[in-house]
């Protein structure tokens, strides 16, 4: 199952045989928004605070998916997720809620390829019949905790990115109708010195880069294998950064389709309060669970590679002058049709 020194060969291919995504009011604004299953007309969602919105979003995603794979939670071995709350509180007080068994992960907004790929090695390996992976972010709650209050209401510079308002959640299993998950490469932790946290892209490129690399290195392939490989938020800042590095080491992204989903959920052109494009664990998991997983049914794409980005900093690491570790995930996404 190991290639190499940080991946793995999913060989039993375990079955994505149900998803779900779920976003706030500027998410239904943006270009995806009829690829989302459910889509809130405001931040708060009948909760006393953001937080609580926050937790809201996950409980729905999960319970989409579980009812979409027609499941019940029980029958649910464990659930794989975490947030950008300290703690990770909102999934933790959502598996309080689901009763599974739950194990919590941080990689920031890494996070979904995260909980995905170590739900596919638990269902490779036999270990589990049905695992969930998922993750979650919201705008407000995350500008609280990372930056200035929000309703402080501070102007951003043009390198910032807007944390995603939302979750995703996906159900395994090892046979099933869906797509399955073919490979993962684990990402080392890169830190190029950045301290910016209005500048999240540039620090997390470099990361993405070298999980890029290191997985067609490890598993022999060429980019032109995946009809698509996306980033997970380096919004516009990042992704210039990521192809400069990729043709600075002559690694050839230009013979498969290379695109971020930072840049995907907004349209910039309208939503100029994004600034340099979509951040948080939910941009990339709402864009693979919502409309990336709907591309492989339709067979617009056949196989994808998600790099999920995240910067693995916290607001007292910030405070106290500490630069910025970054991290990426890549998981390997294939069209395979109907398991027995």
């Amino acid at each position: 199952m190991l290639k190499g020194h940080q991946s793995w060969l999913f060989e039993n291919k375990p079955v994505i045989i149900s998803a779900s995504s779920v976003v706030g009011p500027d998410e239904c604004e943006g270009p995806l928004a009829e690829e989302f299953d459910v889509g809130h007309g405001d931040l708060m969602i009948g909760q006393k605070s953001w937080e609580q919105a926050e937790k809201k979003l996950l409980e729905d995603a999960a319970t989409h998916a579980i009812e979409r794979a027609n499941l019940t939670k029980e029958q649910i071995q464990f659930y794989i997720g975490g947030d950008l709350m300290n703690q990770t509180i909102s999934n933790g007080f959502v598996a309080r809620t689901l009763g599974i068994p739950y194990l919590g992960v941080f990689g920031a907004c890494s996070t979904s390829m995260e909980s995905l790929a170590l739900a596919a090695h638990i269902v490779n390996a036999g270990s589990a019949k049905y695992v969930m992976a998922g993750t979650c972010s919201h705008n407000c709650s995350s500008e609280k905790q990372f930056r200035y209050p929000t309703e402080y209401g501070s102007q951003k510079p043009p390198t910032a990115q807007y944390t995603v308002t939302g979750a995703g959640v996906a159900i395994l299993a090892p046979q099933g109708e869906g797509p399955v998950v073919t490979r993962a490469t684990i990402g080392r932790v890169v830190d190029m010195g950045i301290t910016d946290p209005f500048n999240m892209g540039a620090a997390m490129a470099p990361a993405a880069v070298e999980t890029i690399s290191a997985h067609f290195r490890e598993f022999g392939l060429t980019p032109d294998y995946y009809d698509l490989i996306v980033t997970g938020d380096l919004g516009q800042v990042g992704y210039d950064i990521a192809n400069a590095l990729f043709e600075k080491h002559r690694f050839p992204i230009g013979d498969t389709t290379y695109k971020d989903c930072g840049l995907m959920i907004y349209d910039r052109t309208k939503q100029t309060f994004v600034n340099s494009g979509g951040s948080g664990c939910a941009c990339s998991a709402t864009v693979t669970y919502g409309h990336l997983l709907k591309q492989l049914k339709r067979g617009a794409l056949n196989r994808i590679l998600v790099v999920a980005t995240g910067a693995l900093f916290s607001p007292v690491s910030f405070q106290q002058g500490e630069s910025i570790p970054c991290i990426a995930h890549a998981v390997a996404v294939e069209n395979g049709g109907s398991r027995a």
